[in-house]
Formats: structure tokens, sequence, C-alpha cells
């Protein structure tokens, strides 16, 4: 007995040490990873990076990347200052505001949008919807500004639905000040839209899949038939960045990394993936025709595709000109000032320098 219990004894010790060891490995591991707070929205670029984190691939960069939500882009802006965030999601329009407020850069183009993505929509029985190419140079878009002056729109306000909704008025001879225009975030658009509140609403994907899928609509008119562009780009505080330019090219890296396998596989083998991430990170179902058209209308582009988005060696890179557009329109319409404008006229906010790094490190 007492060598069986000798034997026990100094098995439990062996063991007892080799997880000791064990756990210093892991919490030495654990303590190498650097902490980032990110920040999303319930949209497809956050599928990407929530895909990556599954597996496991931010740790494998050597981060340990805190994916937080947000409601819309201002939201996502108006959280930097208190630290909750280094690098987010936001469209082009955030983006151009984030740099006005608080100096943020655009790193990188998270994904595009097909059509119907970010639109207008009316109900099918409004007069909007009976006029269609008043506008000859426009012939896919609805409306006229007989049928539009001085309706009521709801949108959230500075994200790229308004500027769906704007650029849709400009098409028509418009501007914001001849229509009502009510901010709401995009759940609440929705529905406020369905308790017949409003003449038509701005919206962006996924919240116009759910809204085409239920009927009685119709497509006013979205940013690609209007003649305009509306990437999502990712951003960061640009004072850490430049203090931390590898966790930068180390977060880009995670990311392209998802583009990859994305721009490689067809969409179909991520849909339930995509369901399981609309509803554990967004608290939302999403059936199976809702996931497929969310990955299928949002091109992605490579390193090398960035790259050449973002290459400035010849004059201003075809992101920095996108920036200009949005700085020009916005301050057209009246939601910016000119002094605010000519602060971000040439977006040179848009830099490529984390990409190159991404690039050098790749050799």
């Amino acid at each position: 007995m007492n060598k069986e219990f000798l034997m026990w004894k100094r098995f439990l010790g062996i063991m007892a040490a080799a997880l000791c060891v064990l756990n210093l490995t892991v919490g030495s591991a654990s303590a190498d990873l650097v902490k980032v707070p990110t920040a999303w929205l319930d949209e497809h670029e956050t599928f990407l990076m929530w895909y990556a984190k599954e597996k496991g691939w931010d740790k494998e960069a050597g981060l340990d990347i805190e994916m937080k939500l947000f409601n819309s882009g201002p939201d996502i802006l108006n959280a930097l200052p208190a630290g909750e965030w280094r690098f987010a999601a936001v469209g082009a329009l955030p983006a151009m505001l984030g740099n006005l407020r608080y100096g943020t850069s655009i790193i990188a183009q998270a994904n595009n949008e097909a059509a119907l993505c970010t639109s207008v929509v009316v109900r099918a029985d409004s007069p909007i919807a009976k006029v269609k190419g008043w506008n000859k140079d426009y012939p896919e878009v609805y409306g006229s500004p007989e049928t539009v002056r001085g309706k009521t729109f709801l949108a959230t306000t500075l994200t790229s639905s308004h500027y769906a909704l704007s650029t849709w008025l400009n098409v028509l001879g418009l501007k914001d000040s001849d229509v009502v225009i009510k901010n709401m975030d995009q759940s609440q658009v929705v529905g406020a839209f369905e308790n017949n509140i409003g003449d038509g609403i701005a919206i962006w994907a996924p919240h116009t899949f759910i809204v085409q899928e239920k009927g009685g609509v119709v497509f006013a008119g979205d940013i690609v038939h209007c003649k305009k562009s509306n990437p999502i780009v990712l951003i960061a505080d640009t004072k850490y960045a430049e203090a931390h330019p590898d966790v930068a090219a180390k977060f880009l890296s995670v990311y392209m990394r998802a583009v990859d396998l994305m721009k490689n596989t067809p969409p179909k083998q991520f849909v339930e993936e995509y369901q399981k991430f609309y509803l554990e990170f967004v608290g939302k179902e999403y059936n199976y025709n809702q996931a497929l058209l969310d990955l299928e209308t949002h091109p992605l582009s490579n390193i090398d595709e960035q790259l050449a988005i973002f290459d400035d060696s010849k004059g201003p890179s075809q992101a920095q000109l996108h920036q200009s557009d949005i700085a020009a329109f916005f301050s057209g319409v009246g939601r910016i000032t000119a002094d605010e404008a000519a602060k971000v006229a040439d977006g040179k906010y848009a830099t490529n320098k984390y990409l190159k790094l991404l690039k050098e490190q790749q050799k």
C-alpha cells in the first residue's frame, strides 16, 4: 500500500508540474498578444473579421482583436475620444467626418457595394414609384421633383444611407432642404416605415434585402444607379497607428486573409457561417437568401488591388479622389461648410502606408 501510495503521489506531482508549465506557457503566449479594440456595424465587412477571429487568425498574427458592435458610423466616431477602438469599418462619409473631427485615417477598403445595397425605398403605391427615368441620364431612377418635394424620408443621417438619399435627390434636381429628413437608427427606420411612418426610407444592406423580401416596395434609387460608388473603408486612430505601424499592418493582414479566402470561394459555402455570425454577433436571425445576397453583392479587393486603389505615386489615388468627391458633394448640399470641405478636399487622409508595410512583410 505504501509503495502504491508513493507511486500515486509521485504521479500527481508530475502532473501538477506539467500543468504548471502549461499554464505558464499559455499565460506567456496570451501576455504576448497585443489587445486591439475595434468597432463594427451589422454589415458584410464585419463578417470577414468575425470569421477571421473564429479561425484564430488574429492570434496567429500576434493580436487579440476585440470586436465591438455599433449602430452607425457616427456612433463609432463618437466612441473614439473615449479610446473605445483603434481601428474601425465605416462608410466613406463617416470616414470624412472622422478626419474632420478626430484626424482619423483611411488605411484600406473593406468592401464595395453592388446595386440595391444602399438605396432609397418607397412604397409600391407611392406617386414616386409611378415616375421612372424623369432624369434621362438616370433611366433606372424613380421619382420627379413634383412627386418628391415636401415628402418625409427616414434615414440615419451623416451615413452611407444619407449619402444615398442626398445623391438620389440631386439626380432629381433637389436638395436635402426640399424634403423632411428624420434621423433614426437603421432598425428603427425599417420598423417605422412598416408602421406607415414616412414616405420613403434610405437604408443599407442587410436591411435592404430584408425590406425587399417582404415586398410591397420599389427601390427608387440606389447609389450605383445614381452613378456613385460607396466603398466601406477601414479607418484608424491615426495617432495610435503612427505609433504602432506594425500593429496596423497586422490588423490589415488578418482582414486581408479573410478577403483572399472569400474572393476565391463560392459565396454559398459561407452562408451558414454568415447566419451564425449574424445571430451571435448582431443578435438577429438572417435567412439563407438574405445571407447569400449580402455575400454576393459586396465585391472585395485583395492586397494588390488595394495598392492600386490607394496608389498616389502619380497624383491623387482613387481612394483620395473618392473622398474628395464626398467632401464636394456634401459641401454642395450644405451639410458641411466650405471651410470644412477645404480641410478634407485633397482626401490625403486615405493613405497606403500600412498596405505597403503589409506587402513588404509578405515578401
